[in-house]
């Protein structure tokens, strides 16, 4: 009847994850008796949860982010803190428990913090930054969503009903197949990913259609903000790289189901057919994840620095230089397994090649700061941490693409410091400044500064402290993934390390506080204007947060920066006065269409994990009577009328005014 699952399924000899399962349990219990009791469930099913409005699925991403990041982060701790005391000592962590934790990790901060979080960036600004309404296919924006989520779910299910994978985060075979993983764990990591990852593809394909054919009128290709461009970038290469993540963990899904042999050791399977599958799409994700980063470094740079970005048109050529050629060097992963010298060559010198284009955007933020009148915010300090810590990340990414070096560092704790130095360093830091810069836009108030600072700082510190030692653990010669040690050299540097974990620690508690107080705080930080920063794309031309439909008349753009055209021709006076002719705009009916994708989703892949084959097919027949609902309504648009277009419109531009003249300075 349940397939595979019995009571064993539950960890009751291990204290960790079943206690840290019943605490996550219990919170999310009371929260959703709270919700329920306090009488907000309409209000989260209504305005929420059916949503298809872009700002709010993609704030509903980077809350996901964040969540997740405290879970990922906790793994961290584990790990950092299980090395710390590990020498001559089996630590407090299991090996078979270690190994779970960093696999959990891996996917986690890769799959499920990262990119929601530069999803839901993309999502919540590039519509405003076009000058449009909504994204392209609102409905399925919200069911990407929920099957992200979904995966994010059967992740954190793991913890307490069976086991996650043990072969870290990139499920290698041989060990990933059946006879040397034969426990649910490698299952759990395949479902989660084949169902967020088709999330993940509907949202790529989304935003490459909205910003190809749905910008404003006079927004054209080269007058796009360069967060919009990056945004292109990125999800062109999801739309090309995921359907190899999809096909290849099909593939391994049918050896381990099915007793197929593309992976295995016998039988015509070959490993490294899933090496060379796995990395051609793993590459191209390292640079999914840090365009989107470099595009609002772009925005912050220009903004704080008072001037326009330095050299756009190189930036654009940089930008689509680093898509193409992020295809062409996924073979560095594997230097060591035996291509041959000639083709290691040829990976090596396309690896070096792709870090040309990156030093032409750190040369153009550089040159857009000098001479401009600097503003350090705190989304500008992540933008200068962020520049420090990269070029060092981008430095050692270009060492270890020399193969002769790739053979002494290769699987050595000098990998982990690299990639964490372009992960955090780049990726992570870049969404931290999206997120504190964007979100007066989301929210209408700021997020307090002097906590912000704090926190910036902690991070910075705890980051160097935490990944510097590793690099010389690596040439120490220590690899990764170790879950205890004998030699006495490398443990003061995991000490250090594991202190520096901390540092983040408390970097991490100020971002929660910074939270709680600027809520607490929410009237003295309130932004009526729409444009707290002196901005200069078309989010800051509407109001905070924006309306439904984002904008009472669409924009007429002219030129790049259009926004800061309009307030400089504003305080020269000559601006056009009047209101515009208000009319009638059509808006997407909200649909829980995502949300019952997602549950059923859910259901699916719980059963298919544990081999349960009537609830597999329940499920199926959930979500395909789900589409033929959706597909067979009648009513998918509503109208706001001009008038209330008007009201809404005219409100804002009074609450502007009055805030303009209570500053002295027209706008």
């Amino acid at each position: 009847m349940l397939g595979k699952l019995t009571w064993a399924a539950i960890p009751f000899d291990q204290p960790i994850p079943l206690i840290t399962g019943a605490a996550v349990l219990v919170v999310l219990l009371a929260v959703l008796i709270w919700i329920v009791v306090a009488g907000h469930l309409p209000y989260l099913w209504r305005e929420w949860i059916t949503s298809v409005d872009h700002k709010r699925i993609g704030v509903m991403y980077t809350l996901l982010a964040l969540v997740m990041l405290l879970r990922g982060f906790a793994d961290a701790i584990m790990m950092r803190g299980q090395q710390a005391i590990a020498f001559h000592s089996q630590g407090y962590l299991p090996p078979e428990h270690y190994n779970q934790i960093f696999s959990a990790h891996g996917t986690i901060m890769i799959f499920f913090v990262a990119m929601p979080f530069v999803i839901g960036l993309m999502n919540l600004v590039v519509p405003l930054q076009l000058g449009v309404r909504d994204v392209a296919f609102p409905t399925l924006n919200s069911v990407g969503f929920w099957l992200t989520a979904t995966g994010a779910l059967l992740v954190n299910v793991s913890l307490v009903v069976g086991e996650f994978a043990r072969t870290g985060w990139l499920p290698y075979p041989p060990l990933s197949e059946l006879t040397y993983s034969p426990g649910v764990g490698v299952d759990y990591y395949l479902w989660s990913l084949q169902i967020s990852g088709v999330g993940t593809l509907v949202a790529g394909i989304n935003l490459v259609v909205t910003v190809l054919k749905l910008r404003t009128r006079g927004m054209s290709y080269l007058r796009m903000p360069m967060f919009c461009w990056t945004t292109l970038a990125s999800n062109l290469l999801i739309v090309a790289a995921f359907p190899i993540l999809t096909a290849t963990l099909a593939m391994l899904i049918l050896d381990r189901y099915f007793g197929f042999h593309f992976f295995t050791n016998e039988a015509g399977g070959n490993m490294m057919m899933f090496m060379n599958l796995i990395w051609a799409w793993g590459h191209p994700e390292v640079y999914i994840l840090v365009l989107p980063a470099f595009g609002i470094f772009s925005e912050v740079v220009a903004t704080f620095s008072g001037k326009p970005l330095f050299g756009y048109r190189s930036m654009v050529l940089a930008t689509m230089a680093i898509c193409v050629i992020s295809f062409m060097v996924w073979l560095h992963h594997f230097f060591t397994m035996g291509a041959g010298a000639d083709v290691n060559a040829i990976f090596g010198i396309a690896s070096m090649i792709i870090a040309v284009p990156t030093g032409v955007k750190i040369y153009n933020w550089l040159f857009t700061m000098y001479g401009g009148r600097i503003r350090f915010a705190t989304p500008m300090l992540w933008s200068i941490g962020f520049m420090v810590t990269f070029i060092l990340g981008g430095l050692t990414g270009v060492l270890v693409a020399v193969p002769p070096a790739d053979f002494l560092l290769h699987n050595s704790l000098f990998l982990v410091a690299h990639f964490h130095n372009v992960i955090i360093g780049g990726v992570l830091f870049g969404a931290f400044a999206g997120y504190t810069y964007w979100f007066p836009k989301a929210f209408g108030f700021r997020l307090h500064e002097g906590l912000g600072h704090a926190a910036f700082w902690f991070w910075l510190v705890g980051f160097y402290v935490a990944f510097m030692p590793m690099y010389w653990l690596g040439f120490l010669g220590m690899t990764r993934r170790m879950q205890h040690y004998d030699v006495a050299e490398w443990r003061p540097w995991l000490m250090v390390a594991a202190a520096g974990v901390v540092l983040i620690m408390i970097g991490i508690l100020f971002q929660i506080a910074q939270l709680v107080v600027s809520i607490r705080n929410r009237a003295e930080l309130r932004d009526v204007t729409g444009d707290p920063w002196d901005g200069r794309s078309l989010e800051w031309a509407t109001a905070s947060p924006p309306p439904v439909f984002n904008f009472a008349v669409l924009p007429d753009v002219k030129g790049p920066d259009t926004y800061w055209e309009w307030k400089r021709h504003a305080r020269r006076g000559d601006a056009a006065g009047g209101e515009p002719a208000y009319r009638d705009i059509e808006m997407p009916r909200n649909s829980p269409t995502g949300f019952m994708c997602a549950f059923f989703a859910t259901v699916m892949g719980f059963a298919l994990i544990w081999h349960i084959w009537w609830m597999v097919l329940l499920g199926g027949i959930g979500a395909f009577a789900t589409f033929v609902v959706f597909a067979w309504r009648d009513h998918d648009e509503y109208v706001v009328p001009a008038t209330e277009v008007a009201r809404i419109d005219r409100l804002y531009r009074e609450g502007r005014a009055a805030a303009v003249n209570a500053m002295g300075s027209p706008s």
